[in-house]
C-alpha cells in the first residue's frame, strides 16, 4: 500500500507559478514511475508529467505543458514535485499525484486525493 497526499494548489493569476508537492508513504520502495494528472472541469483526466525512480529519473511532459512545467523529487523526503510557472486559465484543474508500484511482481496504480488549481485571466 502507498498513501500520497497532495500539497500546494490555490488561486493564482495568468502568469503566475505555483509549486504542488506530493508526499508518499507506505510501500515506498517499490515505486517505479510517480506523475501528475490533471482533470478540468468536464474533461477526461489527462497526463501533465510523469518521472521514473530509477535510473535517471527520465521524464516526459504533455506537450501543454512543456517548458513551463517541472516534475522533479526528493528521495530523502519522499516528495515529489511540480513546479508550475507561467500557468494560464487552461491549467485550471484538480491535480492528482500519481504513483505505479510493482511488488512481487503485481503492479498496482495509486492515487491521491488531488489538489485544486484555479487560474484566474
Amino acid at each position: 500500500q502507498v498513501q500520497l497526499v497532495e500539497s500546494g494548489g490555490g488561486l493564482v493569476q495568468a502568469g503566475g507559478s505555483l509549486r504542488l508537492s506530493c508526499a508518499a508513504s507506505g510501500s515506498i520502495f517499490s515505486i517505479t514511475a510517480m506523475g501528475w494528472f490533471r482533470q478540468a472541469p468536464g474533461k477526461q483526466r489527462e497526463l501533465v508529467a510523469i518521472i521514473n525512480t530509477g535510473g535517471s529519473g527520465s521524464t516526459t511532459y504533455a506537450d501543454s505543458v512543456k517548458g513551463r512545467f517541472t516534475i522533479s523529487r526528493d528521495n530523502a523526503k519522499n516528495t515529489m514535485y511540480l513546479e508550475m510557472n507561467n500557468l494560464e486559465p487552461e491549467d485550471t484543474a484538480d491535480y492528482y499525484c500519481y504513483v505505479h508500484v510493482v511488488l512481487s511482481r503485481i503492479a498496482k496504480d495509486y492515487w491521491g486525493k488531488g489538489t485544486v488549481v484555479t487560474v484566474s485571466s
